[in-house]
C-alpha cells in the first residue's frame, strides 16, 4: 500500500511563507505537519560506513511528502541521522530540502549542537541557503542550566530565521519545563516548542506559562491528545510512511472533529509508538519499506532491528496498512 495525495489534502494546508530574513521573518508560525524526514543512503565504498546520502532519492521523498499534502520538511533531525553525518552531508541534505520543496512549504532544518556556536554556525548556514525556521534542541552531550539553556537559544534565535525550540529530555537530559519556556518565549525569534517529554499535561501548562509559543506535538503516539488539547502542530515521524493519512488526522483533530478523528487515529497507534522508542529510525524507515517507499539502512551506531522488533514492528504495521485500506475506501480515496 502507498500513501496517496488528494486534491483535498493539498489544499487545506497554509500558504507558504516567503523565504525572507529579519524581524519579519523570526515571528513565522512553524506550525502544521512538518515532516522529520528520514534520509536514505546509497552504498559506496569510499562513503562513511559504507552509506553515501542519495540525495537524488531524497528529494523525491521530500517532494512526494508536500504533495501529499505536508506543510513542511525538516531535514537533519534525529532521524534524519544528523549526528552521523559529516559537515559537509549535513549541508548538502539541507539544501537539497530547500531545493526540492521550493516555495511550496516550509523547510525547517535542525541545528542540534553541543555549544551555542555550532548551533548559531548551523543555523547560520540554514539562513543562507534559504531555510524558513531551525528546529534546535538545548546544548547536547551536556545537562545545561537554565541560564546556559537561555543563552543557548539567544545566540540561534539572533540569526534571524523564526525557532522552535525542541523538548526532549529523554535524550538530553534537559527538560524545558513549562518555567523554562517562559524565558526561552521572550527571546524575539522563539516561536515554538516541539514537545516530547511525553507528559501531555504539558501542553496546557505550556500555553499558561508562554502563551504567544506555539506547542508543536513531538510524538506520535500522542500527538491526537496533543492538538485536541491545543497543539498547533504535529512535528512527525510517521508521515515519512502514511503522509497523506497524517495530514487529514491533523485537519480533523483542529477541526474538533474528534470522532472521527479517533477512528483514524487509534488503529495506528501501535505503529505510532515506535516513533517514541530508541530504535524509532530502524522502525520508520522499515515502515517506508513496507509500504512500498524506500527506507533502506541506516548508518552507525544504529544497526538493524533485532529479530523479535521486527516482527513486532511487522505485525503493528500490517494492522496500521490494513486500518488505512478501510478508511481509504471509506473516504473514497
Amino acid at each position: 500500500m502507498t500513501d496517496h495525495a488528494t486534491p483535498q489534502s493539498r489544499t487545506s494546508h497554509p500558504s507558504p511563507t516567503s523565504r525572507t530574513s529579519g524581524t519579519a521573518a523570526s515571528r513565522t508560525p512553524l506550525t502544521g505537519v512538518i515532516v522529520a524526514t528520514t534520509l536514505p543512503y546509497a552504498e559506496d565504498r569510499s562513503a562513511p560506513a559504507g552509506l553515501r546520502p542519495d540525495l537524488d532519492r531524497y528529494a523525491e521523498h521530500c517532494r512526494w511528502l508536500v504533495d501529499s499534502g505536508c506543510h513542511g520538511v525538516g531535514p537533519n533531525g534525529s532521524l534524519g541521522e544528523y549526528s552521523s553525518l559529516t559537515d559537509d552531508e549535513r549541508r548538502a541534505v539541507a539544501r537539497t530540502a530547500v531545493a526540492a520543496v521550493g516555495r511550496d512549504a516550509r523547510v525547517v532544518v535542525g541545528v542540534h549542537g553541543v555549544g551555542s556556536h555550532q548551533a548559531r554556525y548551523w543555523a547560520e548556514l540554514a539562513a543562507e541557503d534559504g531555510a524558513d525556521g531551525v528546529l534546535c534542541l538545548p546544548p547536547t552531550l551536556y545537562r545545561a542550566n537554565t541560564a546556559e539553556v537561555v543563552r543557548h537559544f539567544e545566540e540561534v534565535a539572533a540569526v534571524g530565521l523564526p525557532v522552535m525550540v525542541y523538548n526532549n529530555p529523554l535524550d538530553t537530559k534537559v527538560d524545558l519545563t513549562p518555567e523554562t519556556l517562559r524565558e526561552v518565549a521572550a527571546i524575539d525569534g522563539v516561536v515554538a516548542v516541539k514537545e516530547f517529554s511525553g507528559d501531555i499535561r504539558r501542553v496546557l501548562h505550556v500555553k499558561e506559562q508562554a502563551p504567544g509559543l506555539d506547542v508543536v506535538a513531538g510524538a506520535d503516539d500522542l500527538v491526537l491528545e496533543a492538538l485536541l488539547m491545543g497543539a498547533t502542530g504535529w512535528f512527525a515521524g510517521f508521515p515519512n510512511v502514511f503522509p497523506a493519512a497524517c495530514v487529514r488526522l491533523y485537519e480533523l483533530a483542529r477541526a474538533g472533529r474528534v470522532a472521527e478523528a479517533r477512528e483514524l487515529y487509534e488503529p495506528l497507534v501501535a505503529a505510532f509508538r515506535w516513533d517514541s522508542r530508541t530504535e524509532f529510525v530502524q522502525a520508520i524507515k522499515r515502515g517506508m519499506d513496507l509500504v512500498g517507499r524506500y527506507g533502506g539502512p541506516c548508518r552507525p551506531p544504529r544497526g538493524p532491528l533485532l529479530p523479535e522488533h521486527r516482527r513486532q514492528l511487522d505485525a503493528d504495521m500490517r494492522g496500521a496498512v490494513q486500518a488505512l485500506e478501510i478508511w481509504a475506501k471509506a473516504e473514497g480515496r
